[in-house]
Formats: C-alpha cells, structure tokens, sequence
C-alpha cells in the first residue's frame, strides 16, 4: 500500500480486513518519513500485527514514486523511515528487499545497507536472495531472471546473528524450506503459496509443534463457506464497511486443488463468469464433485 494512497485516500477501503487474517502484516510503500510514521499509524490503529517497508520491488511505477529496490541506494533514508516508523508505533517494523540492485553484486552493498538500517532499530530483514533489475526487465522476469545467491543471505545471518533474517526467492518444498532453516530464522514463500496453497497445511505441526492433523482439502473449502457467506451479505445489504463479491474470493483459490485429479475441472468451474455473477457459495461445492479428494 502506498502511503499517498492512506495520506490522500479512502482509508478503510483499503485497509479494512477480517479478523480472520490475522496475523497480517500491512507494507506500505513510501520515501517519505512523515508519511510512513502516519501511514504505520493508521495501520496499527486498524488491528495490524506488523508494518513492512518495501524496498525490494523493481517496477518502473514503484521507481517513479521513490521507493521499493531503489531505495537499496540510499540506506540512511531508509534508516529514517525506519526511525519514523518506530517512533510512531509499537508494533514491529520490518524490512524487506533485495540483495542487490542492477549489476552490483557486492555483498558489502547489501551489508552496508542493512547494518545502517539496523541502527535505527530496525531487528527483522526479509531478503528476496535476488538482484532486483531496475531497468530492462519486468517484475515478473524480475523474479525469475536474476539467479538466486542463497549463500549472500547466509552469510548476512553469519555477520548479524543477532538480527532475524527471513530468505525468500524460488523457495517451493519443504524441503527446501528444511535446508534454508539449518542457515537463517525463517523462509518466506511468495508465488508457491499462492499456486499451491495447500503446501503450508501441516506447517503448523512441522514447524511450530501444534498436534492434530490438517485439515483435508474438502475440509477448508468447507471452512470458507461460513466466511463467504457473511461477505455476500454485505454485498447486498451494502455495509458501508462493505464486503467481498464470489469472485473476489474464489480466484484467490484456485490453486487449492492443485496436483490433484480434477484440478483443472476444479478451477474452470471456480472461473465461471455467469456462474460467480450469481453469488452462490455452493459453487465450491460443485467444483469438488467428481474430485478425487484425500
């Protein structure tokens, strides 16, 4: 979230959300120490566990609005935003970027600009373990063109061991996540979590110790009916907090199925134009029949 769109625009538009999201961070994207203090602000009093500042994105819009990767080349800004932030709330700021932009592959780069921003007090760094390309290459092919340099980030964790440090980049099984973890506190996934969302369902028992078995596939599509059903509600009660269409819900679950016979006849029904447009959560229901659940 940028900062000029909470300085200048809708606030609860766009950082209303459920409590069934929680923990949940809010990013916000800005140069600005003043406002990101207000926009960090904003985002506490709106029940946020955690405020990140974006200084990993390499998109030409993000460039033009003085933030993201860029901000890599001016560590001490940064630290003033950082100090800002901090100053303005008690909650966690975090920072998340790259290990390097353009063709500077220096770790010392990388180094200097987290040591800088630790000293304002910054504790937790997330380090996409790639060079973010500013120009030439698209966000997409930002993720993917520039090769990963997993070792930078260990070694980051080896020079400040008292600092948190989350690598993120490519990172897709456990394990792979495994491996990360013999070297830094923790792994961030990004587009597998999203593709293939079921992967972090024993999480919870491999990671953090909690007993029972997860849930099945059936079972949290089950799960989501309660929730989808409150938000078409205020759809056409039109709550001025609002609410969330099907559709708006359920392209955020197509990969659920994901590995599974029928996962193409899962997502098509979920796609379904005419069939979203009238708002019936048994929709989820028609896309498991002839699934092969486990």
């Amino acid at each position: 979230m940028t900062t000029g769109a909470l300085v200048h625009g809708d606030v609860a538009r766009h950082l209303d959300f459920s409590d069934e999201e929680h923990p949940v961070a809010l990013q916000l994207g800005g140069s600005d120490p003043a406002d990101l203090a207000h926009s960090a602000r904003l985002g506490q009093q709106w029940g946020y566990d955690e405020i990140n500042l974006n200084c990993g994105c390499p998109s030409e819009r993000v460039q033009k609005g003085a933030f993201g990767a860029c901000l890599m080349a001016e560590p001490q800004l940064v630290a003033d935003c950082v100090k800002a932030m901090r100053d303005a709330v008690s909650i966690d700021v975090t920072v998340k970027h790259r290990i390097g932009i353009d063709k500077n592959e220096s770790y010392e780069f990388m180094r200097d600009f987290v040591g800088t921003v630790a000293d304002a007090g910054c504790t937790t760094f997330i380090v996409h373990a790639r060079n973010a390309i500013l120009k030439g290459l698209s966000p997409k092919e930002n993720r993917e063109i520039p090769p990963l340099r997993y070792d930078a980030v260990y070694q980051l964790k080896r020079e400040f061991p008292e600092l948190e440090i989350i690598i993120n980049g490519g990172i897709k099984t456990e394990a792979e996540i495994d491996l990360h973890l013999q070297h830094v506190d923790g792994v961030m996934l990004g587009r597998e979590a999203y593709h293939n969302p079921y992967l972090m369902a024993g999480f919870d028992a491999r990671y953090y110790d909690e007993a029972g078995d997860p849930r099945s596939r059936a079972e949290v599509l089950e799960a989501m009916l309660p929730y989808i059903r409150s938000q078409l509600l205020s759809v056409r009660a039109g709550d001025t907090k609002g609410g969330l269409r099907l559709n708006s819900i359920t392209r955020h679950m197509l990969g659920l199925m994901a590995g599974l016979p029928g996962a193409r006849h899962f997502r098509q029904t979920l796609s379904d134009s005419k069939r979203l447009a009238l708002g019936d959560p048994a929709l989820l229901l028609a896309a498991m029949d002839g699934m092969t659940m486990r």
